[in-house]
């Protein structure tokens, strides 16, 4: 918790510095993943009724609203609303590639779970065919079971 919310204040003056000198939010680059990523975890974790996270995400609540400030009155027109458009889509494709692992995790453990079941089957079978095989051939050989 305490990294999530260093590299966050590490993407945050990152951010802070690009939208200072005038330049783009795309212009920070990875940081802006960064600084966003660590906020959901951070985010996830207060859930989870960890003070420590919850004193942490107050710390990155803070950097946000300094930097809504800074994208609003030193930004150029209209990059706080992007900013935002942008955590929109940024959460979007990281839900879908949670879901894409999560999808993937669960074909392997079908794909395990038949191959241990197309086993067992032949296993079975097998055992009863060894079975009849082997009452016939007492029932030839001694003519009798």
């Amino acid at each position: 918790m305490l990294a999530e919310l260093a590299a966050a204040n590490a993407a945050y003056a990152v951010i802070k510095e690009t939208i200072a000198n005038g330049g783009d939010i795309l212009a920070a680059g990875a940081s802006v993943f960064t600084f966003f990523d660590n906020k959901s975890e951070l985010v996830k974790k207060a859930n989870s009724s960890d003070s420590e996270a919850f004193f942490a995400l107050e710390a990155i609540k803070q950097n946000e609203q300094q930097l809504k400030e800074l994208m609003i009155y030193i930004g150029r027109a209209g990059l706080w609303d992007d900013w935002l458009a942008f955590q929109v889509e940024a959460r979007r494709k990281r839900e879908a590639e949670a879901r894409e692992v999560l999808l993937k995790k669960n074909k392997q453990i079908q794909l395990i779970k038949d191959i241990i079941n197309t086993s067992l089957a032949i296993i079975l079978v097998s055992t009863g065919l060894f079975a009849v095989v082997g009452l016939v051939w007492a029932i030839i050989t001694k003519g009798q079971f």
